[in-house]
Formats: C-alpha cells, structure tokens, sequence
C-alpha cells in the first residue's frame, strides 16, 4: 500500500530530523525504537484491544463472526504496518480488510480504508513503575465496495492508558467514532476496551477482554452491545536481529441482549522488528 502523497513530507521530516552524524537514517530509526520502546512497559499487545504502547510491527488478524443472516470472515481485521517514525509517535498504515460472507445476498469485496496516530504522553517501563498513557486519532475512508464498510469517513479520538503489577497488567481504551456526514443514518459511538493480561511464563500471556459499544444516533440509537473475550497470545519468538513472531488467538462471547453477532473468533499474527 503507498503512503498518501500528501503524508510523504511529514513522513521524510520526522524521520531525517533525527538522524545522527555517522549514522545511516535506519540505524538513526532503529535506534530511536530501541529507545522510545525501552521507556514503556513490555506487555504484549492485547487481542481485541488497541495497545497504549508504541509498536513497530506488522499485523494479520483475521476475526469470524457467527450472525443468523450467515457468517462473515474479516481477513485482515484492518490491520497493517504499525511505525515509530518520531519519539513518543507511532503511526499506523491499516490495509483495508477483505469480507467474505455466508449470505448469497451479500457480496464479498473490500472494508473501509484506515489509519490511526498514537502520541504517548507517559511512560514508565516495568523498572519505574509500569504505566503508560496515549492519545489516538484514528480516521477512515469509506472505500468499502459492495456495501462492506461505512457510508461517511469517520474520526476517531481515542484516549488510552495501562497499568501493571508484577506480570499483570491492564490496558484500557475509551474512544468515539464521529461520522464526517451521515450522521443520522450511521450513527456516534462510544466504544470502551479494557483487556487483563497475564504473563505466566515466558511466552505465554492469557487474558480476558471486555469490549463495549455504544450507539447514539442512527438505526440503532441507545443500543449497547457488550462481549467478553478470554484469549491467549504467544511470544515474542527472536527470528533475526529485531524481528521476531508473536500469535494469538481469542473468543468473543456476547454478554448484552442486543449484538450484532453471536459471537466471533479472533486471530492475530504480529512481527516486530
């Protein structure tokens, strides 16, 4: 996927303002990874939950969704090329996900296009005392075909933060989507994350989501939808140098009268380098 022309400048900026004398830009990048990373906790990227923390990776998730209508798999979840190009800075260049349906009255085809900026204002690594806190600004744009994402761009701000205790931790978000138009048809959100995650031995960390929506406005005005999601994530396994290999997997169960879905299977491959 090619960056949008109109983020080539900034991009170029942030990443030749850092560069060292005697250093090339990608050992001046990595260098500041290593240091940006090296000030936040270690935690594993929940399965469901957006991480507070900053990441370099590139992420495949693929997610399920049992519905009456007929099943619907997401490949790719909208994930994609996570990048620390400036300290305290990460940006996310999501590719659009492809949905496959049950439904013969539904046409496959491809979601809504997507990114997201985290900036994260605290850190404390596991040595000086183990929290963090983010902001997001996420945005899409409806490039859905066949009626398979949202029919008006949408901004999302995102507040995020975590919090551990030895090798437990909790890692929370609290965000709204605002439509850029269409509001009436498609709705304003509140969305809630909280994911409680352990590290029980030295790649394998279980954990227990909570996922929440809100809904005002829109076909389904002052609806809430609730699931619980046990899962358990493995990693991170050194391939080479920085990158290794990191997978998961979980299960949403539906907890609220009202939901889109049944319920849904979770999976995720993540490689950080």
């Amino acid at each position: 996927m090619k960056l949008p022309t109109s983020l080539l400048p900034l991009f170029f900026l942030l990443a030749s303002s850092v560069a060292m004398p005697g250093q090339s830009l990608s050992e001046s990048w990595q260098a500041r990874v290593n240091a940006t990373q090296a000030e936040q906790p270690h935690w594993m990227t929940p399965i469901a939950t957006v991480t507070p923390r900053l990441e370099q990776e590139f992420r495949f998730d693929t997610v399920h969704q049992q519905i009456p209508t007929g099943n619907v798999t997401n490949v790719d979840g909208g994930k994609g090329l996570e990048l620390i190009p400036a300290r305290h800075i990460e940006l996310l260049l999501n590719l659009p996900p492809y949905l496959f349906h049950q439904n013969p009255k539904a046409i496959d085809g491809m979601g809504d296009l997507s990114f997201t900026m985290k900036y994260r204002f605290l850190a404390r690594n596991e040595e000086h005392g183990s929290a963090i806190l983010t902001a997001f600004l996420g945005g899409s744009i409806p490039k859905g075909t066949y009626k398979n994402g949202s029919t008006s761009a949408v901004i999302t701000p995102t507040l995020a933060g975590g919090k551990g205790w030895g090798k437990f931790d909790v890692q929370t978000t609290l965000g709204g989507t605002l439509p850029v138009n269409s509001a009436n048809i498609v709705g304003r959100t509140i969305v809630s994350n909280t994911a409680f995650q352990a590290h029980v031995v030295k790649r394998l960390w279980p954990e227990v989501e909570i996922n929440s929506t809100n809904w005002f406005g829109g076909d389904n005005d002052g609806k809430k939808q609730t699931f619980v999601t046990p899962g358990l994530i493995f990693g991170r396994f050194p391939i080479h140098g920085r990158l290794a290999l990191s997978a998961g997997a979980g299960f949403q169960i539906a907890l609220t009268h009202y939901h889109a879905y049944d319920h849904a299977v979770l999976a995720s491959i993540r490689m950080p380098f």
